[in-house]
């Protein structure tokens, strides 16, 4: 079976189980290859809907835990979406076409080999809205905030404080609290307050960082 056709049929799945809800992350899911987004030696793992090693000791999310995060985001044209931990670069990929080009993903990864493999994977894939950075993801990117979106692909002890700060007003932002083991929070930002909300549990690899483990 094509990669084409396992693609599909994974998205297929996704909106049967519920997890893909919108248009614009369905179709954000059929335009970017995960394959290509893998070491080749996982290639042919690219539609088990399961995280995989790209090296370092960091994963690929599952898809079905990217959907659930696209979703929960609330995405929309225009928006400047910061994300922590950049992998591989898909899921940012999937952000960046879910929230068209008029809108910018500023992502940052800790580890360099990493970052510069996600931009060649984001060249390869055409996506021209996303930014890599190098440096440490907990304290966020205070350059180019305030964010409409932020979310974290790493498990936090705790919601980093940066993170709020850098959030706009009427923001969400995704932050997996917890070892390995954890609650995926969500933060909704509101005339200065904040309101977390679990959206249930997941598994990530830890954040690392001044305000990760």
């Amino acid at each position: 079976m094509s990669y084409e056709q396992q693609r599909k049929n994974l998205v297929d799945n996704l909106k049967r189980e519920g997890y893909i809800r919108s248009e614009r992350v369905k179709d954000a899911f059929l335009r970017i290859p995960r394959e290509d987004f893998l070491p080749l030696q996982q290639r042919p793992y690219a539609y088990a809907d399961t995280p995989l090693q790209i090296g370092h000791g960091q994963t690929i999310s599952a898809p079905h835990m990217v959907a659930i995060m696209c979703e929960a985001l609330v995405l929309h044209e225009g928006q400047n979406v910061l994300e922590i931990g950049t992998g591989s670069g898909y899921h940012a990929a999937i952000i960046a076409v879910a929230i068209g080009d008029t809108s910018h993903v500023h992502t940052i990864e800790r580890f360099a080999h990493l970052a510069n493999v996600a931009e060649t994977n984001l060249q390869k894939a055409s996506i021209t809205n996303v930014t890599v950075h190098i440096g440490d993801g907990s304290k966020g990117l205070p350059s180019f905030q305030p964010y409409d979106r932020i979310y974290v692909t790493a498990a936090a002890p705790a919601i980093p404080p940066p993170l709020i700060e850098e959030l706009k007003e009427d923001g969400i932002l995704l932050v997996p609290v917890g070892n390995v083991y954890c609650d995926l929070i969500r933060i909704d930002k509101h005339q200065g307050k904040t309101q977390s909300t679990s959206l249930g549990g997941c598994m990530f690899v830890p954040l690392v960082g001044e305000f990760g483990f």
